[in-house]
């Protein structure tokens, strides 16, 4: 039965038809761990905005991440307080602007709104540095 001409007489490993079914199962397990465990729609959602930048915000505005076009964004919490902002959007990253009482703006850029629950925006005054901390 195991002569050189009969078939299938290969091990169950070598065997062409054996090989090909371990290929698709191969290629279709690694579609689904790629697309199949993920949220449909990932990306930014609501979120507490914290004003540590020592200064009022009068106005704020926001843009993805490498665009040029600013869009109005709620929430303008006074200096040390913090406002809920209703936002959502397919992308992560963004660029926040604030336009600050006695004049001038600040921009937190590449700003991660993923999965958070509250973004901090802060500034030095003496050397226009600005970050972000993430809660």
């Amino acid at each position: 039965m195991s002569g050189a001409g009969a078939p299938n007489s290969l091990p169950s490993a070598l065997n062409p038809q054996y090989v090909k079914a371990m290929r698709s199962l191969c290629l279709m397990l690694a579609a689904a761990s790629l697309f199949g465990s993920s949220p449909a729609v990932a990306g930014a959602s609501g979120f507490n905005l914290v004003n540590a930048t020592g200064a009022n915000i009068t106005a704020m505005s926001i843009r993805r991440f490498g665009t040029q076009s600013w869009q109005p964004l709620g929430g303008t919490p006074s200096a040390g307080a913090r406002s809920q902002v209703q936002f959502t959007n397919v992308d992560c990253a963004f660029d926040i602007q604030a336009t600050l009482a006695g004049g001038g703006t600040a921009v937190w850029s590449g700003v991660n709104l993923c999965e958070v629950k509250s973004v901090t925006l802060n500034r030095n005054s003496a050397t226009g540095e600005n970050w972000v901390e993430y809660d």
